[in-house]
């Protein structure tokens, strides 16, 4: 068992995030030490930062038997030594990293949001060290960029988080010398999802025995669900007279109105049966909203019993969904409305993958050995060694 403390920005504050494969023995010895709170918004347990605690910690887990507190892989705990040995902030950058998270809550960013964005611009004021706010200017920022993306080894994605955060700052601090116009961001990689053929989803739910991880599995594929989506889901959501499953407050606070597959109702029904929830479709033993980590941690271990062996995420079942709906001739536009896509072209990444389309194309090699005679009724392809 691999427990990571990975430090993050709480509520303002210095903290470190606790992160383990889900295990409830683990979750309720952890639960029951001094100091320790749970934080919604980076759904994981958190402590304040601080020698003496984590060294607290770290004794108390080793006297409940639970080994050794680790980072995830040396690149990581390279990368985290070296934000720790940035110096603290003075105490007017913290008035202005607190005025800058309360001008993020105004403009009604979302919790995740506002935590990431905290955390590149505490970073970047900690990197500038005791140079006052007001003398910041674009030269800081090209050093603190250069920095973060040679030495924290930051992925082209959370590159392009970063320096939205650096603008955000720039515009909310216009005293500074910043400006945000002239800020490069990257292009984002163009990767290709990663997508289940429709057996490997029915394998998926069949090795998945536990009935509560199975009903989870199945809505995520059936209705094309973000996983944050599916643990705010109540029960009240659900519409069976008309098939529908309302999603509220979802990416980029739209609502809208998802499907209810047939084949999944006696599951649901029987789900219900079992585990009676009060509120939210799916919630944890003591009540209240289920973890992502516990859905990503059964997860992992059903794709194992399944023998896949792609890198598979609960968002790889909504990718598969919207490909398998592509592939069977759905309309693209009602697939962009299912998936509550702002725009066609967030949609039209899955024409990329789809086997209708690939399976369409007919290789020139193909064409040239079948011009030439080279084929017979025994075999169409000889081999061209």
């Amino acid at each position: 068992m691999t427990i990571s403390l990975v430090p993050i920005t709480h509520k303002g504050q210095a903290c470190v995030a606790i992160r383990f494969d889900y295990l409830f023995e683990l979750k309720e010895y952890i639960k029951k030490f001094p100091g320790i709170s749970w934080s919604r918004t980076h759904q994981c347990f958190y402590l304040l930062q601080s020698k003496k605690h984590l060294a607290a910690f770290k004794k108390y887990l080793s006297d409940g038997g639970y080994g050794v507190v680790t980072l995830n892989g040396r690149k990581l705990t390279a990368t985290r030594k070296k934000v720790a040995q940035l110096p603290a902030l003075t105490s007017k950058k913290q008035e202005v990293l607190t005025a800058y998270i309360n001008f993020l809550h105004g403009k009604r960013f979302s919790k995740s949001t506002v935590a990431v964005y905290t955390t590149f611009v505490e970073e970047f004021l900690r990197f500038t060290k005791k140079k006052e706010v007001n003398l910041l200017n674009a030269n800081d920022v090209r050093l603190y960029v250069e920095w973060a993306v040679q030495t924290l080894n930051y992925a082209v994605s959370t590159h392009r988080q970063l320096v939205s955060a650096i603008k955000h700052f720039a515009y909310f601090y216009p005293e500074c010398a910043i400006d945000e116009s002239a800020i490069h961001r990257p292009r984002r990689d163009m990767k290709l999802p990663v997508v289940l053929s429709k057996e490997e989803v029915f394998t998926l739910l069949q090795v998945t025995k536990n009935l509560k991880h199975r009903a989870i599995l199945a809505l995520l594929y059936s209705a094309g669900l973000r996983v944050g989506e599916l643990l705010r889901v109540r029960l009240a959501h659900f519409d069976f007279h008309r098939k529908q499953l309302r999603i509220q407050g979802a990416k980029g606070r739209k609502d809208r109105y998802a499907t209810i597959a047939d084949s999944i109702l006696p599951l649901l029904r029987n789900y219900y049966q079992t585990y009676k929830p009060n509120l939210y479709f799916v919630e944890s033993p003591k009540g209240g909203m289920y973890s992502a980590a516990s859905v990503r941690s059964f997860l992992k271990q059903s794709c194992i019993l399944a023998k896949i062996d792609k890198r598979v995420t609960p968002h790889t079942l909504r990718h598969s969904y919207a490909t398998h709906l592509l592939e069977s001739g759905t309309d693209l536009r009602y697939i962009q409305e299912l998936l509550g896509h702002s725009k066609p072209e967030t949609t039209m990444l899955y024409t990329h993958v789809t086997k209708r389309n690939l399976q369409g194309v007919t290789s020139p090699l193909d064409i040239i050995i079948q011009e030439h005679g080279l084929t017979d009724k025994e075999n169409p392809f000889p081999r061209l060694s």
